[in-house]
């Protein structure tokens, strides 16, 4: 079996979240890793560990990091990573797959699937190295991990949306 690295170079990991009832919040994080053990040609029998670490959270506003990053939302320094652990992969086309398996944040715990896009391999011109590039995309309820915090709003509605939608691009080095 090939040894896959993860490209953090050429990946990264987003989230959006309505604002205000009207608007999307959007971020990422920028200190993460994906564990990925297979064979990209058999992704149904491949397995994935995913850890993100919460204090690498941006926004785009120092003052809202500061706030998701402390016990109203994610309590970063008790809880300092978000995992998954994927339990199964279901193929659905020549190119998409459903990657399902168990999201920790904070202490809890849940059953959550994503969509993934299998965009193939190529050879880096600039390496030699063989890549392949994976694309995720899904959604959470984020009351489901213990992250409540709300206000409502004087026109109706609160402030932050509970659905959480994330994608992500992944680029992998592969050597044989």
């Amino acid at each position: 079996m090939a040894n896959v690295t993860l490209d953090k170079v050429h990946s990264g990991i987003h989230f959006q979240v309505k604002h205000m009832m009207v608007s999307k919040a959007k971020g990422e994080f920028h200190d993460f890793d994906v564990d990925f053990n297979g064979d990209f040609d058999n992704l149904e029998a491949a397995s994935v560990n995913v850890t993100i670490k919460v204090a690498s959270i941006d926004t785009n506003n120092e003052d809202r990091d500061g706030h998701l990053k402390s016990d109203d939302f994610f309590s970063a320094e008790s809880y300092p990573n978000i995992t998954f652990s994927s339990k199964s992969v279901k193929k659905i086309s020549d190119s998409e797959f459903e990657v399902t398996g168990d999201v920790t944040i904070k202490d809890a715990t849940n059953e959550e699937t994503f969509v993934v896009e299998y965009n193939g391999k190529a050879k880096d011109p600039m390496s030699g190295n063989i890549v392949a590039g994976i694309d995720l995309e899904g959604k959470i309820n984020r009351e489901d991990y213990g992250l409540t915090y709300n206000a409502p709003l004087e026109t109706g509605g609160v402030l932050i949306g509970k659905e959480i939608k994330l994608s992500g691009s992944f680029e992998f080095v592969i050597a044989e």
